[in-house]
């Protein structure tokens, strides 16, 4: 990465223009980074967990697209394809990968369902041990670009209808009758190194192509999105910490009234958030390396994976916001880190899993491990949950109450962003516990005693405001304006 944004082109000029130049990736891919996310004996390194996030931490501080198709390769298709498929897809799919720096990717969205997967229309025929799939498919990343693809969809039924479960297919659209068409590509508002687009999809795949769940295919894509999830901090750490860098920097050479911007109390808040951050994203890291592995059945985690991945991607547009505010017009620049950040980040909040749906989601799956231990004071569940025993009390006395069961879904989503705090407090006590730097974890959890303070203010506020539709109607301010 060093030779390729550094020596040999500059990063900052790179980032303007859509895609990369095919020498730059082909060096990056020379190094086969990929390796980290292929079993052992099929010649990788044997895609270990903490070695998948070390790689998307090292990619991302200098390239958060860079990282992003690290983790679209591996936690979308290298891993699920690991865990997954039948014994004679496998090696030439990892051969292909490490000899001639193939990459793959995920298709699961669908023009008319984003977030509602579970409806797709990406249907599938057998005939002749073959499965003719047929549908459209749009935001996928590296459109155009991988030379495999996972494809999702459901099996229509002699009457015509789909069935509930969903089935993946390994794509190889080198192959015949396996080529998918791009029908348009995207102007995506960041992550130019990454082409998007919408897909037309009309292939057939041998039978050997599809993938095996244990049970059943929704549940083998809950695994593959609870386990991608789980790695969000991996692609969140080099990013954050590159923030961090710039910040710290910036502040201590730039000078405002004759002082050192750095002196300031203000910056000093901004840039120990910036650190409480890091230290937050460390932690998480730590937590999701130790559990996170593909053999683990992430199904029954999807609390823990989808407060991980909303908390941090959180953090990641928070820090890119804040050195943009540091850095001043400067930073407003695509040719800047922090300009770039910020665009750059954002999606992360809204692809696989927009937030404000996994917020709704950990809140209702936290009500029912609740019902079901028949305990309505938040504290007391706090203490005895495995994934916030530690934390609670840190903040016994703001959680002290009793939840009402029966809330509005903005509550639902205000008591997630809670809920996903106090977990990520608890993953900062465990890494502090473990000999993590002392100073850095009590900035960590302060941090996070402020924000579900502030957050716990809002929740129990009432708040039962409606959009005013026909609102046009004496509400224009120059009617009230006197001469």
């Amino acid at each position: 990465m060093k030779s390729v944004f550094h020596e040999k082109n500059d990063i900052n000029e790179l980032s303007v223009n859509r895609g990369l130049p095919a020498e730059a990736l082909q060096e990056i891919m020379s190094a086969n980074p990929l390796s980290v996310g292929i079993p052992k004996e099929y010649g990788g390194r044997g895609g270990l967990m903490h070695e998948n996030i070390a790689l998307l931490a090292a990619a991302s501080y200098e390239s958060l697209p860079l990282s992003l198709t690290f983790g679209i390769n591996s936690a979308l298709f290298l891993q699920p394809v690991a865990k997954y498929a039948k014994e004679e897809a496998k090696a030439p799919v990892f051969k292909r990968f490490l000899e001639k720096q193939n990459m793959g990717g995920l298709m699961i969205t669908e023009p008319d369902y984003g977030s509602d997967a579970l409806n797709m229309q990406t249907f599938y025929t057998e005939k002749e041990s073959r499965f003719h799939i047929k549908g459209k498919k749009h935001w996928a990343g590296l459109t155009g670009q991988a030379d495999f693809w996972l494809l999702t969809a459901r099996q229509q039924a002699d009457s015509g209808n789909l069935q509930r479960d969903i089935d993946f297919f390994i794509c190889d659209v080198s192959a015949p009758n396996q080529s998918i068409k791009v029908e348009e590509y995207f102007e995506n508002l960041g992550l130019y190194m990454i082409p998007y687009g919408r897909n037309h999809i009309d292939v057939k795949v041998p039978s050997v192509q599809k993938l095996e769940p244990h049970t059943t295919g929704v549940k083998m894509m809950l695994d593959l999105l609870h386990r991608s999830r789980m790695q969000f901090p991996g692609m969140a750490m080099g990013f954050i910490k590159r923030m961090l860098d710039e910040a710290i920097v910036h502040c201590k050479q730039r000078l405002v009234g004759g002082k050192s911007l750095f002196s300031y109390d203000q910056v000093q808040e901004r840039l120990s958030k910036l650190q409480a951050s890091y230290t937050i994203c460390s932690a998480m890291c730590a937590n999701s390396s130790k559990k996170a592995g593909i053999e683990v059945d992430l199904v029954p985690h999807g609390l823990e994976a989808n407060a991980v991945k909303s908390v941090v991607t959180d953090l990641m547009q928070e820090a890119a916001q804040s050195l943009v505010q540091l850095v001043g017009a400067k930073a407003y620049k695509l040719t800047h880190i922090a300009g770039r950040g910020i665009t750059d980040s954002r999606p992360f909040q809204i692809f696989e899993g927009s937030n404000d749906i996994l917020y709704a989601q950990i809140s209702e799956g936290l009500v029912k491990l609740m019902k079901r231990a028949k305990e309505n004071n938040l504290f007391q569940f706090l203490k005895g949950f495995d994934l916030t025993s530690k934390a609670a009390g840190f903040i016994k006395e703001q959680t002290n109450f009793n939840i009402n069961f029966q809330m509005p879904q903005r509550n639902l989503v205000d008591l997630g962003k809670i809920v996903g705090r106090i977990i990520s407090l608890n993953q900062v006590v465990e890494l502090m516990g473990n000999g993590f730097r002392k100073d850095l974890a009590e900035g960590g959890i302060s941090m996070l005693q402020q924000e579900i303070a502030g957050l716990l203010t809002v929740f129990s506020m009432k708040n039962e405001t409606q959009i005013v539709q026909e609102y046009e109607e004496n509400s224009s301010w120059l009617n009230f304006v006197t001469a």
